[in-house]
């Protein structure tokens, strides 16, 4: 069997330069690749909802903003194919079987489960009391790593590119898949996970610096951001709060403006954009040693940045003039992704014995032993 990936994003905004470096672009690097057989990038809009059940016309709404993201970024859906995730049932009767291979306690231990939780701010334990303050965590929230596994093994994905934020649930999606295949026999694909190779790609930190770049926590900068907006966000960036004067020294850990740069910058941009410095090491022993303030180099990163989103900008301008279109290429990959999880889903019907109506063998012999007992 050929290689096959399987990734996707939640439907609850437009994405933004977190999405780009996590995993995005190396998704258009994969698709031109031509080493995978087939790539099926997901819109999760169930898992959207397990907490926005309250505000449907949320996810509903953004189902398009997602898909016009991963367009303008290069996705074909010739050579790859996108689909919705609650258009496919089948990855809810996976789910379904899949918990009764997991106990309530793996799911409490699961890092990225745990730290969800703490985000949005939910209850652990779910109390009258607790609710009334905070709101219970939903079942389908706390179960989002069994519907992730169900998701990969549904395509029989041998690679899931992602952020290490994401680490254990691949880890739990390895775990169902091991304990499935022991318990029916060898039926699913086990998935490897596949991290950004720059370290700064790893988790981008928002323009606040907080850890993580969240739509939640108002700290992105998106891709369909506007060359202004994306100026303003830059030029308010955490920096270092100990450089007041261009003359201090400054810190490079912890500083937003430099991880970007670890991100985005390339050794071509100096030339192009800021031809004093040869290379980003010599812009950093600079800005460590002092005389180097932080508007020039918030303004070489705006630069590199601009280069990188004013085509995708450009193209999300002309996808914009035919939604209907950007409708249809999400109903034939629904439907296409539909055919690959119903074939899965009866191998796993096969293996865990429950095909009645499928297996003619049973229902002959059946049929012999009550004709033989009269």
């Amino acid at each position: 069997m050929g290689k096959v990936i399987l990734t996707g994003d939640r439907p609850t905004g437009k994405l933004h330069l977190g999405h780009f470096v996590g995993s995005l672009s190396r998704r258009v690097e994969l698709q031109e690749s031509g080493l995978y057989e087939k790539i099926f990038i997901m819109i999760a809009d169930a898992q959207a909802l397990t907490d926005n059940a309250d505000n449907p016309d949320k996810v509903r709404e953004n189902i398009i903003e997602v898909a016009l993201d991963y367009l303008s970024c290069g996705i074909d859906p010739e050579r790859s194919t996108i689909f919705i995730q609650s258009q496919v049932p089948e990855l809810c009767e996976l789910a379904f079987y899949y918990m009764n291979l997991v106990t309530v306690q793996r799911l409490q231990r699961n890092p990225t489960v745990k730290a969800e939780i703490q985000l949005r701010g939910f209850s652990d334990n779910g109390s009258e009391e607790e609710t009334q303050q905070r709101p219970g965590t939903p079942v389908g929230f706390f179960t989002y790593p069994i519907s992730q596994a169900s998701d990969i093994t549904a395509f029989r994905a041998t690679t899931v590119p992602v952020g290490d934020d994401q680490e254990p649930m691949i880890e739990q999606t390895r775990e169902i898949v091991h304990k499935f295949n022991s318990v029916y026999g060898q039926t699913l694909v086990m998935p490897e996970i596949m991290l950004p190779e720059n370290c700064a790609c790893l988790r981008l930190p928002g323009t606040d610096g907080k850890a993580k770049m969240s739509k939640s926590l108002g700290n992105c900068i998106y891709l369909s951001d506007t060359s202004e907006e994306v100026r303003k966000k830059i030029m308010s960036m955490y920096t270092d709060p100990g450089h007041l004067r261009v003359e201090d020294p400054g810190k490079i850990e912890g500083n937003t403006v430099f991880t970007y740069l670890d991100a985005f910058c390339r050794e071509e941009h100096f030339a192009k954009y800021l031809p004093d410095y040869e290379s980003l090491d010599a812009l950093k022993a600079h800005y460590r040693r002092g005389g180097l303030g932080d508007v020039k180099v918030k303004k070489f990163l705006y630069a590199i940045l601009e280069e990188l989103l004013a085509p995708i900008r450009e193209r999300r301008r002309m996808y914009e003039q035919d939604i209907e279109g950007i409708y249809r290429i999400l109903r034939l990959g629904s439907e296409r992704a539909r055919r690959e999880a119903a074939s899965t889903l009866a191998d796993v019907r096969r293996a865990m014995r429950i095909d009645y109506f499928d297996d003619a063998e049973l229902i002959a012999r059946q049929a012999e032993n009550y004709k033989n007992t009269k």
